[in-house]
């Protein structure tokens, strides 16, 4: 039988966002957290580089904002981006008084800060080159010592609940239906508060550093119950993932640019002056584009980082896990340099959400990847995702806080219904329509875009909505069929909005509108199901 429950809470997602939403959160609450997987399985987890914030006396909150506005191609909102930055030293105190083992300079107090493209001073704070898992450990731990925090694994959100879905007036999410992974049961979860914090969706693409789970999940459940999306055509590729056969989604960190590392084409010659002054510290969408070209010129698979011509103490003192991951396949970064390839890395649109994480629906929050605040504009500068996830998931919280004493309990709602569906005995067409998806998104809506591919690309994705809609209609649910069903959704939204861009602009690259148009606006999608909020 199926289980049901109740919250003061609802956290969707279990990475920094969704935990930092958690842990900031008055004890009375009661809150749970749900995760597809393990509880530190997210995104967050395999984050290497760091976390950008103000904290050297040389740089100022100015820098980081300018910087962080030139990256974003005219595209960030000032307010988000001056409200991120100036809340980016708190949140970093939060993270070191939560316990996060943050590197040091040699025999110094000073905490060590590295430099990444598109930064103009050093800012970035790391663990090594794991910070994501320094901070994804450190805050896990933090959850599980508090009574009041339920963290459940193993299960995956079907459908957000809302008063629309259960006939009722007003606009409010009440909670979220959700498939237990272990029984294959979805249960009923009620919450005076909800809140989406699933990242990304870059499991669109064929090639992607992201974990399994980056499906989009938190995306298209907020579109199908009336939220508006933003800008979902800025999907970033991190210019530099380990090549080779046998390597699965490894990232090698921007930071490796950062303390001197070069790209290099197979002859062992420089490139990347030739795209832009800044060379190997030029944005990721630059950089991402010129390895891009070069692979089609030449009709090369990949090129190479090298950072070998750095002493070997200095390397492996630096980045250790990724000078041991590449050990693994016989690389030694130390004296030879690695292959790398784009792929796609995050996903800078998402769902329209407010400087306190409220969206369009009443009691519904998006934090990290999943939202759009306006801070990463065009393109997200390195080290600012992290520093998001934190801040916005403090803001929450905090608007929680202040709200949650006249907030009344959920209504009633029913469980879910299985009885019109059946097991499936044609998951061919799960995995055929997985293949054929992020096939021809790789090919058609990649880091370079043409009028042409993107149509072919929108006729591909109505079909197969069609068959999928067909397919969810009459078989019961699974880990599968729910992010073919949510994946289909988001990259029918990255399509819409990157046909509706006439300009190439920061993410977006298209050979049919290589210039800027004179005004910079957001692409704006609204569901037809939108209603204004109420205050």
């Amino acid at each position: 039988m199926p289980q049901s429950y109740e919250y003061d809470v609802l956290i969707i997602g279990s990475g920094a966002a969704g935990l930092t939403v958690a842990l900031n959160l008055p004890p009375h609450l009661q809150i749970c957290v749900i995760s597809k997987a393990d509880i530190s399985s997210g995104a967050t987890l395999w984050a290497q580089g760091g976390i950008a914030a103000v904290l050297d006396d040389d740089d100022s909150i100015e820098n980081h904002i300018q910087d962080t506005l030139s990256a974003g191609a005219g595209l960030c909102h000032e307010d988000a981006v001056r409200f991120t930055v100036e809340h980016s030293t708190d949140s970093i105190d939060w993270l070191i008084r939560s316990g996060v083992d943050f590197t040091r300079e040699d025999d110094s107090e000073q905490y060590h800060l590295t430099r990444e493209g598109g930064h103009s001073h050093r800012r970035i704070i790391h663990a090594a080159d794991a910070t994501g898992y320094a901070v994804s450990t450190t805050l896990t731990r933090q959850a599980q010592a508090r009574p009041n925090i339920h963290l459940m694994s193993k299960r995956v959100a079907v459908d957000l609940i809302t008063n629309r879905k259960l006939a009722l007036p007003g606009n409010r999410c009440v909670g979220a239906y959700i498939l237990n992974l272990e029984d294959n049961h979805v249960e009923l979860f009620r919450a005076r508060f909800t809140v989406i914090a699933t990242g990304g969706a870059s499991k669109a693409y064929r090639y992607t550093t992201n974990p399994d789970g980056a499906s989009g999940d938190g995306i298209a459940m907020a579109w199908r119950a009336g939220c508006r999306v933003a800008n979902m055509e800025f999907n970033q590729f991190h210019p530099t993932c380990l090549y080779h056969p046998h390597a699965k989604s490894f990232l090698i960190t921007e930071a490796v640019r950062g303390e001197g590392g070069l790209l290099k084409l197979p002859d062992g010659s420089r490139f990347m002056d030739r795209f832009d002054d800044r060379a190997e510290l030029a944005p990721r969408d630059i950089v991402a584009r010129a390895i891009d070209h070069e692979m089609k010129r030449l009709g090369v698979d990949h090129v190479y980082l090298d950072i070998s011509h750095k002493p070997a103490d200095f390397v492996r003192h630096h980045f250790p896990t990724i000078y041991e991951k590449c050990l693994e396949y016989g690389i030694d970064i130390t004296r030879e340099p690695i292959p790398v390839v784009p792929a796609a890395h995050y996903t800078c649109g998402g769902i329209i959400s407010d400087e306190r994480a409220r969206t369009d629906i009443n009691q519904l929050y998006a934090v990290g990847e999943a939202a759009f605040t306006g801070l990463h504009g065009a393109n997200r500068m390195a080290s600012n995702s992290l520093l998001e996830c934190l801040v916005y998931g403090r803001a929450a919280a905090a608007d929680i806080t202040r709200r949650e004493s006249d907030i009344p309990a959920p209504p009633e709602a029913p469980e879910w219904d299985e009885s019109q569906v059946r097991d499936s005995d044609e998951d061919v067409v799960i995995s055929h329509n997985w293949d054929e998806l992020r096939h021809f998104m790789w090919d058609y809506v990649g880091i370079v875009r043409t009028t042409k591919r993107l149509q072919r690309a929108k006729h591909r994705v109505d079909l197969l909505e069609r068959e999928i809609g067909e397919f969810y209609s009459n078989y019961r649910v699974s880990n599968d069929l729910l992010e073919l069903r949510n994946l289909v959704t988001v990259s029918d939204l990255i399509i819409c909005s990157a046909l509706q861009r006439k300009e190439s602009r920061g993410l977006h690259y298209t050979l049919d509108y290589p210039g800027l148009m004179h005004d910079a606006r957001d692409t704006i999608l609204v569901p037809t199901t939108y209603r204004t909020p109420s205050p």
